[in-house]
């Protein structure tokens, strides 16, 4: 079997459903979006965090650039942490990192004015990592549900191995596609909420991740049709 190809069995795990897949990376570019409007930082980009850190820094402008070092320093934490979750849960560990991100992003949501930048930041960035860490494919191929640059990248080369006739069916391209449309639809509305409805922004957020929380305890596997 190709590697291009999705796995034919067994059946798919709950949370590595295109569904799921599509809801998480909605929910991925709407928190980066307001993350990135309130607090001026990337809750998932850690990479746009770290080139703007060394930037700022490099001229000497270490108030701003030590600005980054928070949500990386609880991104770290997040994966350690959504691993150890990992290792000890087993199979139930998507739906209790998904629990645990809609409990801190409701108080976040809640505490929108009381929590200073600092706060808001460390727990965004937290249920980031957790997301990123949990949930790693969809359909048995790896994924990034909080950025779109694997998942472009997935979109392209599978379109280019149907092409030229390596990969038979447009169900991949399409699926990476889709969370990269997802993300941006996401991110969009995201921007539009934080601006407009700044205190009720983590509402839809939040009833994505509880909808994949139901479709994990519901629905624990999900044949491939």
């Amino acid at each position: 079997m190709s590697s291009l190809d999705f796995a034919a069995s067994p059946p798919i795990r709950c949370d590595e459903t295109v569904q799921i897949a599509l809801l998480l990376a909605f929910a991925g570019g709407y928190i980066d979006a307001y993350t990135w409007i309130i607090h001026g930082v990337m809750a998932n980009a850690q990479t746009a965090n770290l080139v703007l850190l060394w930037v700022y820094g490099t001229v000497g402008e270490w108030e701003r650039a030590l600005h980054f070092v928070p949500p990386i320093a609880a991104f770290i934490v997040g994966v350690v942490i959504a691993a150890w979750l990992r290792r000890s849960t087993g199979d139930r560990a998507s739906a209790i990192s998904t629990l645990v991100e809609i409990v801190l992003l409701f108080v976040v949501g809640i505490l929108h004015n009381r929590l200073p930048d600092l706060a808001g930041t460390l727990g965004i960035s937290f249920v980031a990592a957790m997301q990123s860490t949990i949930f790693t494919k969809v359909e048995g191929v790896a994924y990034s549900s909080v950025m779109i640059t694997g998942n472009l990248r997935q979109a392209i080369e599978g379109l280019f191995a149907v092409v030229s006739g390596q990969l038979g069916s447009f169900r991949r391209p399409g699926i990476f596609a889709a969370l990269c449309a997802a993300f941006g639809a996401g991110a969009a509305v995201g921007a539009y909420a934080t601006k407009s409805i700044p205190d009720l922004a983590f509402g839809l957020p939040v009833v994505a991740l509880l909808i994949v929380l139901l479709r994990c305890e519901i629905r624990p596997t999900e044949e491939r049709t």
